[in-house]
Formats: structure tokens, sequence, C-alpha cells
């Protein structure tokens, strides 16, 4: 065996399913080094028993997706040394649990900011111009129009300002929207003062004096359900939440009944609480509500990147220097 190579008995598993559309890039970087490769063929997100079953033994490294991994199955996973994010949030693994076991956990930062920002970009259009309304209209032999708005001009409120809300921003700066930002932890002032973005110290008062909301944010404890009835009530009548960020994020249930109540125009969200929602989720059957299948960093540059990145990640936890 070569210098730097390791046992065959040592397995890398891969769960996200978009990963193969660049393996010819990203495995020989792995096999080069010795690792078997296992791959997630269920073609779905794995749940946490399949994970349980596969990397019980012998699988050194992870590159997850969106696939749970709680403490429970991390314990279970004797071999593990490391996980590599493929992607940005890591709320679907355990952190404080994986620091307890010795296992080490990097993400893809950067890799998908630009596509999830121009999805966003996208659904505010959507909204604004109620496209899927219109083209649903015409499909049914229609040709009735409803009235939208522009968006120069109109007040553009940001809960979070981290690498994609930073790509938001400057989208929507160049749209002639008028940008505030509420993030607690964000620091950079000399981003704001380029872009002539204001900093909101309350949430409650950038909800309430945007026209469009939109959610750049990871679910942890302190932002979970943090839009819900009583933020929702401070919104504007004719307000558009956009949510590109988690599920978690959103009371549904508030959502719902804003919505069918008029309380806000209409919400777009690109993620759910439960992925996928069940059939006969209310929500969906509202016309002021769209959902699509969390593709925000679904785009050709975003899935090689986060190959790329991701891989070149685990091999560096794993002591395998470039």
């Amino acid at each position: 065996m070569q210098k730097g190579l390791i046992s065959m008995e040592e397995k890398i598993l891969i769960t996200p399913k978009s990963f193969r559309n660049y393996r010819h890039k990203a495995y020989p970087l792995l096999e080069e080094k010795g690792y078997r490769i296992i791959e997630n063929n269920f073609g779905r997100t794995m749940s946490e028993e399949e994970i349980t079953e596969l990397a019980r033994d012998g699988v050194v490294g992870i590159i997850i997706g969106v696939d749970p991994l709680p403490g429970t199955v991390l314990e279970q996973l004797r071999d593990l040394k490391a996980i590599s994010k493929y992607g940005v949030g890591m709320d679907n693994i355990d952190l404080e649990r994986a620091a307890g076991l010795g296992i080490k956990v990097k993400n893809a930062v950067g890799t998908n900011s630009v596509s999830v920002a121009e999805l966003a970009i996208a659904l505010i259009f959507t909204m604004a111009r109620k496209i899927p309304h219109h083209t649903a209209e015409v499909k049914n032999g229609g040709w009735n129009r409803s009235i939208g708005f522009e968006l120069t001009g109109k007040k553009l409120g940001l809960v979070g300002c981290g690498q994609i809300g930073r790509e938001v921003a400057k989208r929507a700066r160049g749209l002639e929207m008028e940008v505030s930002v509420y993030d607690p932890y964000f620091r950079d002032e000399s981003f704001l003062a380029k872009y002539h973005i204001s900093r909101i110290d309350s949430i409650d008062e950038l909800l309430s004096g945007s026209d469009i909301v939109s959610l750049h944010l990871p679910a942890v404890p302190e932002t979970k359900k943090m839009i819900n009835t009583r933020t929702l009530g401070l919104m504007k009548p004719n307000a558009i939440l956009i949510n590109t960020s988690r599920g978690e994020l959103v009371d549904e249930d508030a959502l719902y009944e804003a919505l069918a109540s008029g309380r806000i125009a209409g919400a777009a969200q690109d993620v759910f609480s439960s992925e996928p929602p069940e059939k006969d989720e209310k929500l969906l059957k509202l016309d002021n509500f769209l959902l699509t299948p969390h593709l925000g960093a679904f785009t050709g540059e975003a899935v090689e990147k986060m190959a790329l990145v991701s891989t070149k990640n685990l091999l560096e936890m794993l002591g395998h220097k470039e």
C-alpha cells in the first residue's frame, strides 16, 4: 500500500442525492486515499435507522445533506471521525454530542449562497406579480389579471445577514429596494455602508416596517417558530413573507391563519417543517401560499461547489492535507 493510503475497510457514507451528479470529480479524491464509498441508494432523505445501519461499523467519515444526525445516531457510529456538511446549515447535526464524542464537523461555507439568494429574489418577484395564479388562469383558458406591485422603492426586511442574506441584500439594492436587516450578531458596518443598508435593532420594528420580509438564519432553539401569531400580527396587511432557510422558523398553523384571513398578503417558502409535506397540507390549498421543493441550492454551480468543497473538507478533517 502506498504511503498515505488507508485500509480499504475504512468507508465514507455520502447521503445527498444530488452529490452523484458530480461524483466523477469528487469520488476520485476519496478513492485515491483508499476509502470505500457508500452511497444513498434510497432516492430520498435517509432515516436515522438507515444511517445507523449503513454507518455503524467501518464508516470514518460522512458527507451529509439534510439527513438527520442526532446524538442517538452518532453514539452508535463506532468508527466515525468526521462529518462534512454538503451545504451550510447544520441544524440536522447534534453538534454538541459530536464534539463530546470527538467527531469533527465542518460545513461548506459559501458554496450555495448565490443560488439560494437568487431563489429568494425569484420568489419575491413571483409573489409580487402573482405569477402562479396568472399562469394557472391562462392554462385554464382564462385571460383575467390580478394587479401586482413593483419592487422598486419597496422595503425589504432581512432577518439574518449571513452570507446568503448579504447576497439577497446586494441584489435587492440593485433593484432599487430599500433594505433593512435585523441581525444581533452582524458586525460588518462597512458592508451596510457600501450598499446603503440600514440596521434595525428590533425584529418587531423590522417586521412592522417592511413590505417584504425574508428569513435567512438557522433553526436553533432561539429561532424556532419566531414567525408566529404575535409576529405575523406586526406585519403590514399587504406584506409578503419569504422563507428559504428552514421550515422550523415559521409556525405553520399561525401562517395559515394569517394568510387565510388576509392578515398578510402572501408567503413563499422553499422549506417546510416536514419535507415533503402531507398531500392534504392546508397551506397548499391557499392561493396566496407558494412552496417549492427545497431547491435553493439545487443549481449546477452550487451542487458542484458543494460536492468538491465538502469532499475536501472531509479529507482535511481525516488528516489528508492537499
